[in-house]
């Protein structure tokens, strides 16, 4: 069974860091593309970033872009998401899926071939 597991959500106050976590079982990711997508309540899903299968490209969302870095490493079969300077507008569940197709993640369709169950980040006083 394909799985993507997510972990390293949590509580933290504005201008704190997390860094998430995307482990994958039951695959290896490395001919996979990974992105990152939230939800925050009442809003629609939006990607945050993207990494192509060798890591060599990468996109972020416009809200994210200088305070946010995606990593992978292939050998422990798992994509990072680093995430600094937080904001409370960062509140938000935070998915990860993976794809054969960088393009397809990156364009936000919403299409992936699997999904991880969600981590919730909580940015607050």
């Amino acid at each position: 069974q394909l799985q993507l597991v997510e972990s390293g959500g949590g509580l933290v106050q504005p201008g704190g860091s997390l860094r998430l976590s995307c482990a994958a079982s039951g695959f290896t990711l490395d001919y996979y593309a990974i992105g990152w997508f939230r939800q925050a309540p009442g809003k629609e899903r939006e990607v945050v970033s993207c990494i192509s299968s060798s890591g060599g490209s990468t996109d972020y969302g416009d809200s994210v872009k200088g305070r946010f870095t995606i990593s992978r490493d292939n050998a422990k079969n798992t994509v990072y998401l680093e995430m600094n300077s937080l904001k409370p507008e960062d509140t938000a569940v935070y998915y990860c899926a993976a794809d054969q197709d960088y393009g397809l993640l990156a364009g936000g369709s919403g299409y992936a071939e699997v999904w991880g169950q969600g981590t919730l980040v909580t940015v607050s006083e």
